[in-house]
């Protein structure tokens, strides 16, 4: 037991699933050269990087060491990655035919929204980091503020510090709106959109240990929240069988047709991308995809809403429209009215009664299964009992006896006998019985 817990203390830390994906393509390693230098296959990377398993032992540090940055490279970006947030947008790698190679060179930024008088609301909210900060608070920074003992980084560690329920809260106010405006662009219906980002969040609140470590807990519940909503088991609803009235702005509406009429990992793939303004690694890891079969996507939904909106054609450089499609997605979201979601505190409690539901469910279950095993036990035979012979047919016995059936001919003789007198002695009159 010694032994595992130091080996388990010993292993190297890996970062998130998405990030080690980044990691992969910045050093242009595909999933084909990590598996042959670890001694894996490449459905086993894939499944790293995914989340759904996690390396141990060798091959753990092999990965790690693997995949792991420059020291140069880390400490130029580490910092600017922390003051500037997320990074921008850059166009489709050289896998984009015509001008994407031109387009990789000068990055897309992410337009913000039109000002106005009124503070709208967010259709596509920005990454919030600090929300993270709030949620956990580092162990490192715990031990040093002891080892200190010094009242201003205490006071600053106690800052940071939140509950659970608070951290979830914040973040819910923070993103669920306006993941309620994205869900109603991938989908056209507004009640599945407010359906799916509650339960994305119940979903999050029930696996909030894992959701409050991510790197990214707003890109957490919003996959979850897409997955939801673009689930095809939807259509037998009868609720969401068809989507709802399109604006009637004509703009807005040519708009909301074209992404309707795209395949739904399309226009998953153009919200995330011009919608959002991830770059195309996260954009392909979120869609489990790979990085030139995203940009792919990305270039032929491009082309598919470029057919119904002139201004979109007529964009000289992908970036413009990229630009520009981030301006009339964000339009298009805010002119909506979205249903308004259901209090924290709601969903919270939602989430926990479904898993309470659940749970006597499951209990429920067993206590049938042992029921119905017991039953079987008391009523099952103590005894060999030999089963019955099948039956055989019987042959050789000889026909019935007696006296045979009268025909049509005896049945009128013996009538006309009965009608008739007898002449002669009585001795001679037949006797009929």
């Amino acid at each position: 037991m010694t032994r595992s817990t130091t080996d388990e203390a010993a292993a190297p830390q890996l970062p998130s699933p998405k990030e080690r994906r980044r990691l992969r393509e910045a050093k242009s390693l595909s999933e084909e050269q990590v598996a042959a230098a670890v001694g894996v296959t490449r459905a086993t990377v894939r499944s790293w990087e995914t989340g759904r398993t996690s390396p141990r032992g060798r091959k753990r540090a092999l990965y790690a060491k693997l995949i792991a940055p420059e020291p140069e490279a880390l400490a130029t970006t580490a910092p600017a990655a922390a003051m500037t947030g997320p990074t921008p947008v850059p166009t489709a790698p050289e896998t984009v035919p015509g001008s994407a190679a031109e387009a990789a060179a000068e990055p897309t930024p992410v337009p913000s929204a039109e000002p106005s008088s009124e503070p709208a609301p967010q259709a596509f909210p920005e990454a919030a980091p600090e929300v993270k900060a709030m949620m956990v608070v580092p162990e490192a920074a715990t031990d040093a503020g002891r080892n200190t003992g010094t009242d201003t980084e205490a006071e600053a560690v106690g800052e940071r510090r939140l509950s659970p329920a608070e951290a979830f809260d914040e973040l819910y106010a923070r993103t669920a709106p306006g993941l309620v405006r994205q869900a109603y662009l991938l989908t056209g219906r507004r009640a599945l959109a407010r359906e799916s980002v509650e339960r994305a969040f119940q979903l999050a609140w029930h696996r909030w240990p894992e959701v409050a470590v991510d790197r990214d807990p707003a890109g957490w519940v919003r996959a979850a929240a897409y997955e939801y909503a673009m689930s095809p088991w939807h259509r037998l609803r009868r609720a969401h069988r068809h989507p709802d009235a399109p604006p009637t702005e004509p703009g807005k509406r040519a708009l909301f047709d074209a992404l309707l009429d795209l395949p739904p990992a399309y226009r998953r793939t153009l919200l995330l991308y011009d919608g959002v303004g991830l770059d195309l690694p996260e954009t392909a890891a979120e869609t489990e995809a790979s990085t030139p079969a995203a940009a792919g996507r990305l270039m032929t939904a491009r082309a598919a809403v470029a057919e119904r909106l002139p201004e979109l054609a007529s964009a000289a450089t992908p970036a413009e429209q990229s630009a520009l499609l981030h301006d009339r997605l964000g339009g298009l979201a805010r002119a909506e009215h979205v249903p308004v979601p259901q209090p924290a505190r709601a969903v919270r409690t939602g989430s926990e009664d479904r898993a309470r539901l659940w749970t006597r469910a499951a209990v429920a279950g067993v206590a049938l299964l042992i029921a119905v095993t017991g039953l079987t036990l008391h009523t099952a035979p103590t005894h060999y009992e030999p089963p019955i012979s099948p039956a055989e047919r019987v042959g050789g016995v000889p026909p019935r006896g007696g006296p045979q059936k009268l025909t049509a001919q005896d049945l009128k003789l013996q009538k006309t006998l009965r009608e008739q007198l007898a002449h002669g002695p009585e001795r001679l009159i037949p006797q009929l019985r």
